[in-house]
């Protein structure tokens, strides 16, 4: 294993006025931003390297604030992350943060965002989420979800649900959150999807496994991209392929 190479997109989708998603790869973050052309970034197999999603609570205000301020804390402390203890730290940081943020600002009242995401060390992967981003693990047996959704059972003849239980912020008073948080070991040909739930809401899970089985990083980006706009892009669309080279 020699490297690890990150493609990557974020999009308002056809129904949002703007983008609220941010993501964070290593040192380089994407807030707010509006393409749907894919970006791939590679770095050096073995150093800490933290790749991860936040979704700003739409509904509510300033979920872009959110989302942009706890990509921003990942970026600067990730390289330093090195066990689950520690991203479970990191995670409480973050939520602790945008509380913070809201202080004497009432325009920011009750803002917050989900966060999913991997962080890949030299011996293992370490995914992690709060609320109901996503991360999945692309095998050649299949596409399986290895994040755990914080959010209700859907209801009877729905695919999906938009109430989340669980978020970094999004209340007056502050609450504190329990981190999903599990190792898996790491090995070449590794592929791992994170996304919002921007992706995942329109475009069901069959369909993005047949998409990534037939495409590479770069073209499955952008043909992910394109299906949830074909389902009618009716939220932000943020994604990040991530893949381990040998």
């Amino acid at each position: 294993m020699a490297y690890i190479a990150v493609t990557a997109l974020s999009h308002v989708g056809l129904v949002r006025e703007h983008n609220e998603d941010s993501l964070v790869i290593g040192p380089w973050t994407l807030c707010g931003t509006v393409t749907q052309n894919p970006q791939t970034l590679v770095f050096p197999f073995g150093r800490p390297l933290v790749v991860a999603v936040a979704d700003g609570l739409g509904g509510q205000p300033a979920g872009e604030v959110a989302s942009e301020l706890v990509v921003r804390q990942l970026s600067s402390i990730g390289s330093t992350l090195d066990s689950p203890e520690a991203v479970g730290d990191a995670l409480d940081m973050c939520n602790r943060a945008v509380y913070s943020a809201t202080e004497g600002r009432p325009e920011l009242a009750t803002m917050g965002t989900t966060v999913a995401g991997a962080l890949v060390l030299a011996d293992s992967l370490l995914m992690f989420n709060v609320g109901d981003s996503k991360v999945f693990h692309a095998r050649q047996d299949g596409l399986r979800q290895v994040s755990v959704d914080d959010s209700p059972p859907p209801a009877p003849g729905h695919r999906t649900t938009s109430a989340v239980t669980q978020v970094l912020g999004g209340t007056r008073g502050y609450n504190g959150i329990t981190p999903h948080i599990e190792a898996f070991p790491v090995s070449e040909g590794d592929r791992y999807l994170v996304c919002s739930d921007g992706l995942t809401d329109p475009v069901p899970t069959e369909e993005i496994e047949g998409l990534l089985r037939v495409h590479d990083d770069g073209r499955a980006a952008f043909e992910l991209w394109r299906a949830a706009i074909d389902a009618g892009g009716p939220d932000n669309i943020t994604l990040a392929l991530l893949r381990i080279g040998g």
